[in-house]
């Protein structure tokens, strides 16, 4: 499916919830755009959450769990939000270009912070079907922590999201940690996690034309949905 028919299916999905906003960015070989649905809290005064995925996937692969993953769980979340508002507005989106160099989120991030938008956190759903046996670390010394088996899922966040796997100075000392659509924002100074299987570090077919629906457990990714229902809508 070419980006193109993935961004009328998101519209087609989306739609029926609320007006969907095109957001444009840039021009000429690098144009993009994000799409952005607004559903409003049970308390309007409070700063908005956003919470995203990337639906760009990379050039010589299928992308079920990079990102058809995130995008499956972003849908399910505005549908659920859409029907049982939250106690703040969400925000849900989908970049556009994050293959690119997060082309997508970097443009909105910039904009919101010009515009001095507030938001209480950013959360982006990146690659989140995929378990295995083993895992591997960016840093050795997590293995004592997070054990050997890849079947768990990474909140990564910069110190002021409180997350699980805090990142000191926006991650530049361990950059496989900015890799998604969350570090933009930690550049423009808000707070912002990631929610992942943690990517090539555990999915051996990262890129490949073998990341398939059938090499997902798609019975882990539901149970990592219903986990963002319950946590993201308490914020």
């Amino acid at each position: 499916m070419g980006l193109m028919a993935v961004r009328a299916y998101l519209t087609e999905q989306l739609a029926p919830l609320g007006p969907v906003q095109e957001h444009h960015f840039h021009e000429g070989i690098d144009a993009g755009t994000n799409l952005i649905l607004m559903l409003p809290g049970q308390r309007p005064e409070l700063d908005p959450l956003l919470v995203a995925a990337h639906y760009d996937g990379p050039l010589h692969s299928i992308g079920a769990d990079d990102n058809a993953s995130g995008l499956a769980a972003l849908i399910e979340l505005a549908k659920h939000w859409a029907d049982e508002p939250p106690r703040r507005a969400v925000w849900i989106v989908a970049f556009d270009q994050e293959e690119w160099g997060r082309l997508g989120s970097t443009a909105l991030a910039q904009e919101l912070q010009a515009g001095g938008q507030k938001l209480k956190l950013v959360e982006s759903l990146e690659m989140l079907a995929y378990t295995c046996e083993t895992q591997s670390y960016p840093v050795q010394a997590m293995r004592a922590v997070y054990g050997d088996r890849g079947d768990f899922i990474a909140v990564v966040g910069n110190l002021g999201a409180a997350a699980m796997l805090p990142v000191p100075d926006a991650g530049r000392s361990l950059p496989d940690v900015r890799l998604s659509d969350h570090s933009p924002f930690w550049d423009a100074g808000y707070d912002a996690v990631m929610v992942t299987d943690t990517s090539f570090l555990r999915n051996p077919r990262y890129h490949r034309m073998s990341d398939t629906i059938d090499t997902l457990d798609l019975p882990f990714l539901a149970a990592v949905t219903e986990g963002l229902k319950a946590g993201l809508g308490a914020l």
